[in-house]
């Protein structure tokens, strides 16, 4: 291996000159809530993560790495639901002879997952790879590559992730504190933060992640103050779909709203597209993600004169494939109808077996309770496709949209 790179013996490369590095400003977006926290900015590809940037959704593919066409088909349809960066698992020597063929090939940068062995690091480097999530815990003899790991990346121009779950925590560590505690995990992360600064390396962002909403919203709130670090955000091994989601919405809704994170995962026991799905909605409801479709339906309950649940599910499923930023309220009944229809874009206030169709405040028409569905789908896909004639809507954009707010008196 290399001897780590003496800034006073060759002059360094420069930023503009790496691979993935952006000159000139870069965008920042705010909270509606809180201030962002301020931290340093480094660059996963031509994503910025910290320092303010707009927060990016991750995933993880969970097809073998070595099967190339499997993997770039899921990272396509990642793409396609919002992910910004993606990452992969690099276990064996055929995954990472496969790194190559998928970074040239993906539409978003790519990370490479890589624990225990330390040469997949190095091929993962070469391969053109945006990021590498290493563990220096259970890297073997990280002490002796982990000078050589920074150099490669920093040669490279990429940056890495580092960090520590609750399930693999040091053994030291985890006796000393008594178990995987937010005083423990921070430790254990600030421990590995050193080992990078101690040689002059600073692209990396940190995790700290725990299966617990309390412990792990803990353990950021506690490293978030004690550096300026990139923070990823996650709930490790959150279960199924429906209690990760909520899980994940918990833990991330309450630091997000304290301007705590960077770029988040939405661990899940289900297909990846489906974290990537729940990560947009939590920073669009956030107000940290430009809003795209949203519908709003009422509950079912004994006012209700027609089907809500059936009407609203129909209208769900018609409209799943619609990006623009509009909002279809779904109504059942006289109390609340008339007026949740009226203040969104498109919305029913249905009753006596017809629906009152609203657009922007007024009623447009009034149909059959059985031409419902199809009328919201036709009108829906019709405000689309003139937004997006309109040039309100990017064709096919992916990435994080950046909002700026405003704060009076700030």
């Amino acid at each position: 291996m290399s001897p780590l790179h003496d800034d006073t013996t060759q002059p360094a490369t420069p930023a503009a000159d790496k691979p993935f590095r952006k000159t000139g400003a870069v965008a920042t977006s705010e909270s509606p809530l809180h201030p962002r926290r301020k931290s340093r900015r480094i660059m996963v590809g031509p994503v910025p993560v910290g320092g303010g940037a707009p927060i990016s959704v991750q995933s993880m593919t969970n097809t073998l790495t070595a099967n190339v066409p499997a993997t770039l088909q899921q990272i396509a349809e990642l793409t396609a639901a919002g992910c910004d960066i993606v990452r992969v698992a690099v276990p064996s020597q055929d995954d990472a002879d496969a790194l190559p063929e998928i970074v040239a090939k993906s539409p978003i940068p790519i990370i490479a997952d890589i624990h225990f062995q330390s040469k997949y690091v190095f091929q993962a480097i070469d391969a053109g790879c945006a990021a590498v999530r290493v563990n220096p815990g259970n890297i073997r003899k990280f002490d002796e590559v982990g000078p050589s790991i920074c150099k490669a990346a920093t040669d490279a121009g990429i940056s890495l992730r580092i960090g520590v779950n609750a399930g693999s925590l040091d053994k030291e560590l985890y006796a000393k504190y008594g178990g995987p505690t937010p005083e423990a995990l921070v430790a254990s992360a600030m421990k590995e933060a050193h080992m990078f600064e101690d040689v002059g390396f600073h692209d990396f962002k940190i995790s700290v992640k725990h299966h617990d909403v309390i412990t792990m919203v803990e353990t950021y709130r506690l490293l978030a103050s004690k550096g300026d670090w990139p923070l990823h955000l996650g709930v490790t091994e959150a279960g199924p779909a429906w209690q990760g989601t909520i899980k994940s919405c918990l833990a991330f809704g309450a630091l997000l709203a304290e301007g705590i994170g960077d770029t988040i995962r939405v661990s899940l026991s289900a297909p990846p597209v489906e974290e990537v799905k729940v990560g947009c909605k939590l920073l669009e409801y956030m107000g940290l993600r430009q809003r795209k479709f949203d519908i709003i339906s009422c509950p079912s309950c004994g006012r209700a004169q027609v089907d809500v649940i059936q009407l609203a599910t129909a209208v769900t499923e018609g409209l799943k494939n619609v990006t623009a930023p509009i909002r279809v309220a779904v109504m059942g009944c006289i109390v609340n109808g008339p007026g949740e229809a009226r203040e969104a874009d498109l919305g029913v206030a249905s009753g006596n077996g017809k629906g009152q169709i609203f657009i922007k405040g007024k009623v447009v028409e009034t149909v059959p309770e059985d031409r419902i569905v199809e009328t919201l789908l036709t009108r829906a896909n019709d405000m689309a496709a003139q937004m997006e004639a309109n040039g309100e809507i990017p064709v096919n954009a992916t990435g994080p949209v950046v909002i700026p707010v405003q704060h009076p008196g700030r």
